[in-house]
């Protein structure tokens, strides 16, 4: 089931099944900035992504001596949240866990993002508890896309990404399989802070950068339409992705808490990089917004 929420200025929807996104419309002119999700592309618009973030090597972990599987970015995108609206600008969605959860996850976890709008930004406010008795490893993230152009005629290579405050990134060099590997390399920015967008950067899946701004801008010279993501130093890794070796018109700007597992690894959870550890009956929240313009 979708929900709706509104203001003034933009109306927003969001599928109970994986909390997500659906569109971000603006209510001036109509304009829709989230991808609509074609699958001659990509089905998706903007996965929530829970309490892994990318893949498992083999598609498993361990814990204890026990082996799991997992798909990609965890099983909160797959899964039907309950909903509560709050407010006519306000939604949230939670998910408690369960025996198929446990089967993939064996923690006792409660999950919520709560969406919530001020002015022409999304607001999302994402919440986790730790109901076991042991520490909970996980990760969070976003996967959003967004269309490219965003309004009217214009190329894909009109538009850049400008990051704020300037910056050096370096990109993760992932392997063929879209796992990690030990390399970093620079990934230079026009002015330290431009990335034009080109179809060909994604020829081998996503580029994956540490070190990039927490402010990231999808802008034209040619067109006054703009989407701002901003997370907060928690979300380390950013993720730029279409599509690969295609003329996909959308770019998913992806913020994540830890990366894929290393390349012919299958981790052990308790201690998998850059995860999360939440102690028993401790809480966890962090918000990362959405500026349409």
């Amino acid at each position: 089931m979708n929900y709706t929420i509104f203001n003034d200025l933009i109306e927003v929807t969001v599928s109970d099944v994986g909390a997500e996104l659906m569109s971000i419309r603006s209510k001036k002119d109509g304009t829709e900035y989230l991808w609509q999700g074609d699958p001659a592309f990509w089905a998706g618009r903007a996965y929530n992504l829970f309490p892994i973030c990318g893949r498992l090597a083999e598609g498993k972990y361990t814990f204890l001596g026990n082996t799991y599987e997992m798909n990609l970015h965890g099983f909160v995108r797959k899964s039907t949240l309950d909903a509560t609206v709050l407010a006519r600008d306000k939604v949230d969605f939670g998910l408690r866990s369960d025996e198929r959860t446990k089967a993939m996850y064996p923690f006792d976890f409660e999950y919520h993002i709560c969406y919530t709008l001020v002015g022409s930004t999304v607001r999302m406010e994402v919440s986790v508890v730790n109901h076991s008795e042991c520490t909970m490893p996980f990760a969070i993230g976003g996967h959003p896309g967004f269309n490219v152009p965003l309004a009217g005629d214009g190329k894909f290579e009109d538009w850049h990404l400008e990051f704020c405050p300037d910056c050096a990134p370096e990109q993760v060099v992932m392997s063929d399989a879209c796992l990690t590997t030990e390399g970093r390399v620079p990934f230079p920015l026009e002015e330290g802070k431009i990335l034009r967008l080109e179809h060909s950067l994604f020829d081998h899946d996503a580029v994956i950068l540490s070190g990039a701004s927490r402010r990231i801008t999808l802008k034209s010279d040619a067109d006054p339409h703009s989407v701002t993501v901003e997370v907060p130093d928690a979300m380390k890794y950013l993720g730029i992705w279409h599509a690969p070796k295609k003329q996909a018109p959308y770019v998913c700007i992806e913020p994540w808490t830890s990366l894929p597992a290393y390349d012919g690894k299958v981790d052990d959870l308790a201690t998998k990089q850059d995860m999360f550890e939440l102690s028993p009956r401790a809480a966890y929240e962090l918000i990362w917004t959405i500026t349409v313009e």
